[in-house]
């Protein structure tokens, strides 16, 4: 029997959730506490595959394909349509496809498997809408090779740091208030042109300044986040969001409840994308703010989301003690 790449089935749940066992302890062993195992993974691996498969209602669009082999399944590809922020113009079209990072050969997948399971996924994401591909990458030389032969360029590095210690708010980084939105829209508006100016993938929606604002008062009424400003009362210099952890970025098989996630962070020592202002000084007090948020809730873990093109930014992480653990890349 010759392989072929078809879509999941529910038959084919119990042989994922092995697969999909095996492709996370390969994480898990890159690093084992941000890539912490949950007590009961096998159980919410077959959950989310269950509701992926079966669910007539989804938040998202996803597709799970798998290769079989002479009777067995040997690969598994997840794919989804990516929402685009509203503060984005979604200037390619819509939706991007995303190839999400549990996806997985067995070591004893023919040669060529790792393609046929991506050809299928971007075949089935064009079908779907997609203009773009974004694919996401942790472990699997041989999906990393994959990605760069067939033209996928990084766009987006995903740094972390799993040693956080409780070092107490820097003293003059505050928590945001309702009076620190309009200034907090002003600085993401230069955040937002750091970014274009990078790739213009990161193109501005025309109304990104009341939706941004709407979003930051809706933010402060959230329980689960911390939003700090540096600088004197109505006088930002900069912000940091410290908000949990996702399973955008983060599959079933793992426990995210000690791990935050930055991803609004901006003070104009990055404003040159190049190299750093003042030494990064501003921008280096913000981010200690936002580490401070974390253990302040018990959390130990963070995860900062970067452009790959944004060097000063990366400088400031780097020198912080971060490390790029997942990285994003692009196929226009």
């Amino acid at each position: 029997m010759t392989q072929n790449i078809r879509p999941a089935t529910p038959d084919d749940i119990p042989h994922l959730v092995e697969l999909l066992m095996l492709d996370a302890k390969e994480r898990q062993a890159k690093d084992m506490i941000l890539w912490k195992m949950a007590d009961d993974a096998p159980a919410q691996i077959e959950n989310a595959l269950t509701f992926a498969i079966t669910a007539d209602q989804q938040p998202f669009r996803q597709f799970w394909h798998v290769a079989h082999d002479a009777g067995r399944i040997t690969g598994v590809v997840h794919s989804m349509m990516l929402p685009v922020p509203p503060i984005y113009s979604g200037k390619y079209g819509g939706e991007p496809g995303l190839i999400l990072p549990d996806s997985f050969v067995s070591p004893e997948a023919a040669v060529g498997t790792v393609n046929s399971l991506l050809s299928a996924a971007e075949r089935t994401l064009h079908e779907a809408g997609a203009r773009i591909i974004l694919a996401s990458f942790v472990t699997g030389e041989d999906w990393r090779r994959e990605f760069e032969a067939t033209g996928y360029e990084a766009i987006t590095l995903y740094l972390s740091r799993s040693d956080l210690s409780d070092q107490g708010m820097p003293s003059d980084v505050s928590y945001a208030t309702e009076d620190d939105v309009p200034g907090i829209v002003a600085r993401s508006a230069e955040n937002r042109q750091v970014l274009f100016d990078i790739d213009p993938f990161w193109e501005p929606h025309p109304e990104a300044d009341p939706r941004f604002s709407a979003w930051m008062m809706r933010s402060l009424t959230l329980r689960d986040r911390d939003m700090m400003v540096l600088g004197p009362k109505g006088d930002v210099d900069g912000y940091v969001i410290a908000q949990p952890a996702s399973r955008l970025h983060f599959p079933p098989a793992h426990d995210i409840t000690g791990t935050g996630v930055i991803d609004d962070y901006y003070h104009p020592d990055l404003a040159n994308s190049a190299a750093l202002d003042q030494s990064g000084e501003g921008a280096m007090t913000l981010l200690r703010g936002g580490e401070a948020a974390f253990t302040n809730r018990g959390i130990g873990t963070a995860f900062v989301v970067c452009p790959a093109g944004w060097r000063s930014k990366i400088e400031v992480l780097e020198s912080a003690g971060y490390e790029t653990a997942m990285t994003w890349s692009i196929k226009r």
